[in-house]
Formats: structure tokens, sequence, C-alpha cells
């Protein structure tokens, strides 16, 4: 693994989740791989479980990290080839990166896509420019279409709480105040279609994500009949992909106590954060099968996993 970008980078998910379970029985007993080197974090949009269980998992491994917000803590940046730099970026990415290089043995980046034009964002011009243009070992931290760190930890939260071999797991669209990316569904599509589950994508019609992330799923339309049987059901706001970026309102798909009646008695999960009675109901988040918090837990030890493996190819 020279990167972690996508999945792709993963040659056994199933595997490669497991190996992160066992991580967490002495997550301090790799701290010798990671002495002496550092870790850049690139933020271009805020977070809270991104930013911490990254830091966290850097420092069970004895990484040092450096923490940067683009446009809080350095300039600007400009990623467009042949700018004509009179605007707000007082720097292109193209310099910007190799010299973060310079002071970092990895580098994780987070940036959200503009929503607005599908093509550039599909192009993920900010992670491709550090995965080219560092030298440097690339974690993703979320990007414009894709959340691999988010999709690891899912994968590890459902193995820990599978009821038997072959979980039938369903990722439902859920009502949201604005349009959302689609980055964590997209992600998740791509692991559960890896993964040794029956996988179900819920949405309302027009919705749909793209098949390059899905296919292997099996879509439907109708909630209830996606829930019953359920196992886990992941929530998640999407906006269009077709009309892209495109807000829909439908309330009712609200994620509450009768309709996860319909389900096996299933665990709940949400990427976080959440919009409490837009999303998904009180009922559902405080009630006994929310694994939310759990969920979120295991970014640290998902990222742990990527850092170490990533640690192997620091020949320095």
């Amino acid at each position: 693994m020279n990167n972690f970008l996508s999945l792709d980078d993963v040659s056994d998910p199933m595997a490669f989740a497991r190996e992160a379970i066992e991580l967490k029985k002495n997550p301090l007993a790799d701290m010798h791989l990671g002495r002496g080197k550092m870790l850049g974090m690139v933020f271009f949009n805020s977070s809270l479980r991104t930013r911490m269980s990254v830091q966290k998992a850097a420092f069970n491994l004895g990484i040092q990290t450096m923490v940067l917000n683009v446009g809080g803590d350095l300039w600007t940046l400009e990623t467009q080839d042949g700018a004509v730099m009179n605007g707000k970026a007082a720097e292109h990415i193209k310099e910007a990166v190799p010299v973060m290089a310079n002071y970092c043995d990895m580098l994780a980046v987070r940036c959200f896509p503009g929503l607005e034009n599908r093509d550039d964002d599909s192009e993920e011009k900010i992670l491709t420019a550090f995965a080219t243009k560092s030298g440097k070992p690339v974690v993703n931290m979320e990007s414009a279409t894709l959340h691999p760190l988010q999709s690891l930890a899912d994968l590890i939260t459902i193995l820990e709480h599978q009821p038997k071999p072959r979980p039938k797991v369903v990722l439902s669209w859920a009502p949201h105040i604005k349009p959302l990316p689609h980055c964590v569904s997209n992600s998740f599509s791509q692991w559960m279609n890896k993964a040794d589950v029956e996988f179900v994508i819920t949405h309302p019609k027009g919705l749909e994500l793209g098949t390059k992330y899905t296919k292997g799923a099996v879509i439907e339309h109708d909630q209830k009949k996606a829930f019953e049987g359920a196992d886990f059901i992941y929530a998640k706001n999407w906006s269009s992909y077709n009309d892209y970026g495109k807000f829909m309102n439908a309330p009712e798909w609200i994620i509450d106590a009768e309709k996860m009646a319909w389900t096996n008695k299933a665990r709940f999960m949400h990427c976080l954060p959440v919009r409490r009675n837009v999303e998904v109901a009180d009922d559902v988040l405080d009630g006994p099968h929310s694994i939310v918090v759990k969920q979120a837990a295991n970014r640290e030890f998902a990222t742990q996993r990527v850092l170490k493996e990533l640690l192997k190819e620091l020949k320095y």
C-alpha cells in the first residue's frame, strides 16, 4: 500500500478490518513503528471525528502530527491549472503540496465537493494533487467522492456486532435541510459490495447514486420492504447524482422507532454528525440498538490500521 485513497488500495477488505479489530486489544503495542515520523493533516473543511481519530491513531503508533486548516492556518490555495491568480488564492497547490511534503513523512487530506459540476468533483483535483505531487504516502480523510476511513470503521463495526455470518445491511437515504455530498454513501456502498453481507440501498426515486459505486447492491425504493429482516440500518442523506447536487425534501423518510420495528432488531448506524429529528428520531438514536458512538470510536482503529500499513513504505 503506497497510499490510502479508496477501497482499491486494500487487497482484502475483510481481512484488513479484522486486523484493525486486533489492534484494539493493545493499541500502543506498535508505538515504536512511527517514532521520528511526521504526519501532516490538511483540512479544507471542518471536522470532529476525522481530526481527533487520525491524531489519536498517529499517537498510538508514535507518529507526530501537524494539523493545518486551509484558509486559516495557511494560505487559501488555488487548484486550477493555468489560473491567473489575481483573486483570493495566494498560493497554488502545485507549490504547496511539495513544500508540505518536505516537512512530513506522510500526508492526509480532507476536502469536500462543490456539488455544482459533477465532472469537476469526479476529477478529485485536490486529492490527486496530494497523491501525485507529494512523493509521500497520502491518506484520504474524505474527498469529493469517497470517505474510505469511515467505511473501514463501518465494516469493523458490522463485524463486531453482526448477529449471523452474512447479515443484511441496508443503506437508507434520510432527510436533511440541505443537499449533501455522496462521499460516505459511495464509499460505504463500495465496501459493502466487497464484504460478506447482503447489501440493500433504499432511497426515493431520483436519488440514485452513481452505478460505479453501487454495482452489486440491491436497489429498493420501498423503504419498508428494504428494512424487512435487516440486521443493520445505516442512515445517510445525499443529494441527486443524475441531477447533480439537487436537494430533495422527503421528510417521510426519517428513521424512527416504527420503521426500525420492521427490521430484525437491527443495529442503527450513522457516520455523524446527525441532525436529530430531521434524519433520525431521538427514540432511535437514544435507543438500545444505536451503535453510532461505537462506530465513531472505531474510526481510531481503522486509521491506525491504515497508518501502520503505510509505515511499511517508509524506508528511512
